[in-house]
C-alpha cells in the first residue's frame, strides 16, 4: 500500500510539473517563441461607438511595467469559449500573443453577442474600428502601435480599418479579401453555399450564445442538414428564410444591392481601399474560396509600390482559419513591425506550398516566371500537345437546372472542401473529361491556368465550369483548381458558325505532377451551390423560378482549337 501511495505521489508531482511547464511545452510543440509574460484578463470592457452603441471586448494583458503594442481582433463569432467554439480558439490565440509581449483586445462586432446595435456586415466596421482605436489611444498600458490579426470576416474588418488609422502599423488578413462583394457574388452569380452556411452559422451561434455547449460543438454537422433544403429552393431571394426559418435583413440587403456599381458597394470599396504605409502579410489557402480576391489584393499592393508578404498553404477555408502557421507567422510579423525586431523578418516575402511535391518554397514574388504550355482537347476525350487536324470533332451533354451538377471539394465554404477524388463527379452524364497520356517526367505549374473553350448551347443564358485534376496511377482523380464563367447574349463572342469562344480562368495553384500521373480536365455547366445554378431563362438570379434545360456542345477541331493553358515552371508537357 505504501508503494502505491509513493507511486501516486510521484505521478501527481510529475503532472504538476508538466502543468507548470505547459506554456513552454506548448510553445515547443507549436514551434513558437517561449512565453515571457504572465497574463491578466479583464472581461466585458464597454467601448462606446460614435453613435453611442456599446461594443464589448476582453483585454488580455501581459504583466509589464512598460506600455506595449496591442493586437486588435474584432469578431462576430464570440470572444471566448463562454460564447462559442471559435471564441475559445480566439481566447487561446489571445493568450499566446499576450504571453509574448502584446496586449490583445478581442471585441464583439456590432450586433453580435454582447455588443449593441444591429449586425450589418460589413458596413459599420470602419466607424466602429475607429471608435475602438480612439478608446485604445487613451489607455496608459498601450504604446500607440497596433497590429490586427484574424481569418475570414476578422480579416475584412482589418481592411475596413487600416487605411483610416495610422496607428495600425501591421495587419495579417488570413483566408480573406478586401472585396467582399466579389466573394459573395463571384462571376455575376451568388455563392449560394457561402451565403447559406454563413447565415446559418451566425444564426446558430446567436441562438445558443448563452449556453453554447454542446449545441455549437458539432454545429457544422447540424448546419449542413439545416441548409440543404435552401440549396434546392427557388427563388434564391428568400432562400435564407428556408435555411434559418426567418428573413435575414443583411442577406436581403446584399441581394437588393447586388450590382457591382451599386452605390452601397461602391462606397464600401472606397472605404476598404488598399492601405498604404501599413505592413501587410496575406495568408491564404490553395483551396480557399477567398483565394482569387486575396491574390487580387496582393497584386494591387504590388502595383502601388508596396512589398506585401504572401503565404499560401494547401488548406481550404475551415482548416485555414485555425492554422498554426498563421499564428507563427503572425508572431514573426508583429515582432518585426511592432517590436522592431528586424532579425525576425524572413528573407523572401513569398512562401508557397507546392502541392504534389508537398514542400514549401520561398520566392521573391508571385507568380514566378513560367512558360505557357497548351494541351488541346481532342477526340476520344484526350488532352494532347498537338492541335487537332480534324474538320469536325465535338462532344456533348445535357445540363438540367432542376438537377444541377454538384460541386465536389474545391474552393468552397464547406468543411468538405479541398482535394477530393473526383471520380463520382466524372461518372455523371452531365460532365465531360479530357485526359492526357501518362507523364514520362514530372511537370510543375505555379500561377493561373486558363481554358479556351469553343462551345455551343441551346440556350442563350448558361454556365461553363472547368476543373484541373491530377490522375494517379491507381485511378484517383484529385482536383487541383477550377473556374467558372456565366454566358449571356451580351457577352457572347460568337463565330460565324454560331459557336462561342469562352475563356475560363482556372484560379491560381502551385502543383507538381509526378511521373506516371496524368492530367485531366473536367468540363460541366454547374458546380452547385458554389456558384448558384443558371436557370437558363435569363431571369434575375434573385427572383427567377422557372428552368430551361441546356444542350451543350464542346468543339475541338481545326477551326475550334479548345485548349488548356498551364503555367509550367519546371518539366515538359509531352
Amino acid at each position: 500500500m505504501k508503494r502505491f501511495w509513493a507511486w501516486l505521489t510521484l505521478i501527481a508531482l510529475a503532472l504538476a510539473s508538466l502543468f507548470g511547464l505547459r506554456r513552454r511545452l506548448l510553445a515547443s510543440a507549436a514551434r513558437l517563441p517561449a512565453p515571457r509574460y504572465r497574463v491578466h484578463i479583464e472581461r466585458r470592457l464597454q467601448i462606446p461607438a460614435r453613435d453611442g452603441v456599446l461594443l464589448v471586448a476582453d483585454h488580455y494583458s501581459p504583466q509589464s511595467e512598460s506600455p506595449l503594442p496591442t493586437i486588435l481582433i474584432r469578431s462576430p463569432y464570440g470572444r471566448s469559449g463562454r460564447y462559442s467554439p471559435f471564441g475559445a480558439f480566439l481566447a487561446f490565440i489571445a493568450r499566446l500573443f499576450a504571453e509574448r509581449g502584446y496586449h490583445v483586445i478581442i471585441q464583439d462586432t456590432r450586433g453580435r453577442f454582447e455588443s449593441g446595435g444591429v449586425f450589418n456586415p460589413p458596413f459599420d466596421e470602419t466607424d466602429d474600428g475607429l471608435a475602438t482605436l480612439k478608446w485604445l489611444d487613451a489607455q496608459p498600458w498601450h504604446d500607440g502601435k497596433v497590429g490586427m490579426w484574424g481569418p475570414s470576416y476578422l480579416g475584412i474588418v482589418q481592411w475596413a480599418l487600416a487605411p483610416h488609422a495610422p496607428q495600425v502599423k501591421a495587419i495579417m488578413p488570413i483566408v480573406t479579401s478586401s472585396d467582399l462583394r466579389s466573394v459573395l457574388m463571384p462571376d455575376d452569380t451568388l455563392d449560394l453555399g457561402l451565403a447559406m452556411r454563413w447565415v446559418a452559422i451566425l444564426d446558430t451561434l446567436e441562438k445558443h450564445k448563452r449556453n453554447p455547449y454542446p449545441a455549437t460543438l458539432f454545429m457544422l454537422t447540424s448546419v449542413e442538414k439545416q441548409i440543404e433544403p435552401a440549396f434546392q429552393h427557388l427563388p434564391i431571394g428568400d432562400a435564407e428564410a428556408v435555411a434559418v426559418g426567418k428573413p435575414v435583413d443583411y442577406y436581403r440587403n446584399w441581394l437588393e444591392h447586388r450590382d457591382a456599381d451599386d452605390p452601397l458597394w461602391r462606397d464600401l470599396s472606397e472605404k476598404i481601399r488598399l492601405t498604404e504605409g501599413t505592413a501587410v502579410h496575406l495568408v491564404g489557402g490553395w483551396y480557399d474560396f477567398f483565394l482569387r480576391g486575396l491574390l487580387a489584393d496582393y497584386d494591387a499592393l504590388r502595383m502601388s509600390g508596396q512589398t506585401p508578404y504572401l503565404t499560401i498553404g494547401p488548406n481550404h477555408h475551415f482548416n485555414g482559419m485555425v492554422s498554426p502557421l498563421a499564428l507563427r507567422e503572425g508572431l514573426r510579423w508583429f515582432d518585426v513591425h511592432l517590436h522592431g525586431n528586424t532579425q525576425a523578418q524572413r528573407e523572401r516575402p513569398v512562401h508557397l506550398y507546392i502541392m504534389g511535391l508537398n514542400q514549401w518554397r520561398a520566392l521573391k514574388d508571385f507568380p514566378p516566371s513560367s512558360r505557357p504550355a497548351l494541351l488541346y482537347l481532342g477526340a476520344g476525350r484526350t488532352l494532347t500537345r498537338a492541335q487537332s487536324d480534324e474538320s469536325e470533332s465535338f462532344d456533348g451533354y445535357v445540363y438540367d437546372p432542376s438537377h444541377p451538377t454538384p460541386i465536389l471539394g474545391g474552393n468552397q465554404f464547406n468543411p468538405r472542401a479541398g482535394a477530393k477524388d473526383n471520380r463520382p463527379l466524372e461518372r455523371r452524364s452531365d460532365v465531360l473529361t479530357y485526359t492526357s497520356a501518362v507523364l514520362t517526367s514530372p511537370v510543375e505549374i505555379i500561377g493561373t491556368g486558363r481554358l479556351t473553350l469553343y462551345a455551343h448551347s441551346s440556350v442563350d443564358h448558361t454556365d461553363f465550369f472547368a476543373r484541373l485534376c491530377d490522375v494517379y496511377p491507381d485511378g484517383r482523380s484529385i482536383n487541383i483548381c477550377d473556374g467558372f464563367v456565366r454566358v449571356t447574349p451580351e457577352r457572347a463572342s460568337r463565330l460565324p458558325d454560331g459557336t462561342q469562344c469562352i475563356e475560363i480562368d482556372l484560379w491560381a495553384t502551385a502543383y507538381h505532377f509526378k511521373r506516371g500521373h496524368r492530367i485531366r480536365l473536367l468540363v460541366a455547366s454547374g458546380a452547385h451551390p458554389r456558384w448558384a445554378r443558371n436557370l437558363g431563362t435569363g431571369e434575375s438570379w434573385v427572383s427567377g423560378q422557372t428552368v430551361r434545360v441546356a444542350e451543350q456542345t464542346i468543339y475541338h477541331d481545326v477551326l475550334h482549337p479548345s485548349a488548356l493553358m498551364l503555367p509550367v515552371t519546371a518539366g515538359q508537357l509531352g
